[in-house]
């Protein structure tokens, strides 16, 4: 069974003011690849979010949990899919990405 949650990623610059403003995020997993996001704030940001917000800050983006284990190096890990429930792509389509636990909230999910 797969469950909602959040996934930490760092808001790092405004992109366009097409409404309702559209902001970059980045992701870091756990293999330490960067991973970009175009998104709308709202879906990543509770703020009132613009081009006058000071950057970068903290994001989230929704996603489910599919998968967890502790790796070879003893690091707790998750690998979530951002295309549920809200249809998220990295800027290279991507939707899957294998990050430490620490970077989920499970708090805010519901099963």
């Amino acid at each position: 069974m797969t469950r909602i949650a959040t996934l930490a990623v760092r808001i790092t610059r405004f992109v366009d003011d097409y409404p309702p403003g559209f902001v970059e995020c980045s992701l870091l997993d756990a293999q330490g690849r960067l991973h970009l996001f175009v998104e709308k704030a709202p879906v990543v940001s509770t703020e009132n979010l613009w081009s006058d917000s000071v950057y970068p800050r903290d994001g989230t983006i929704d996603c489910e949990v599919q998968a967890e284990w502790v790796d070879e190096a003893g690091r707790r890990l998750v690998r979530v899919d951002t295309e549920r429930p809200w249809v998220v792509e990295s800027t290279d389509g991507l939707t899957q990405f294998v990050v430490l636990a620490s970077q989920v909230d499970r708090r805010a999910a519901s099963d």
